[in-house]
């Protein structure tokens, strides 16, 4: 079995009824990129990672973490995004 995308959302801010923001997570079958889309009020981001830095998934993964949860998290809150990106790279 091989997962072809992801979609979280983040947390729902007091009073509101829709997440902060959405993350759609994904990689074709023929690249070595990433594909990354977060989907903020108004506006849309999207990125494309290489599947084999390191680098390039932990600096997003606490970018993700940031932007989901509203806060600067803890580093095994961060761990958690960057094993959802790593599925990715495998």
């Amino acid at each position: 079995m091989r997962i072809t995308s992801i979609e979280l959302a983040g947390s729902i801010e007091k009073g509101k009824r829709l997440p902060r923001a959405l993350a759609r997570i994904g990689r074709q079958l023929d690249t070595d990129l990433i594909d990354l889309t977060i989907l903020l009020p108004g506006r849309e981001e999207t990125h494309r990672l290489d599947a084999g830095s390191e680098d390039d998934i932990r600096s997003m993964a606490r970018r993700l973490q940031h932007l989901l949860d509203g806060y600067h998290g803890t580093p095994s809150e961060i761990e958690a995004y960057r094993r959802d990106l790593q599925r990715f790279a495998d």
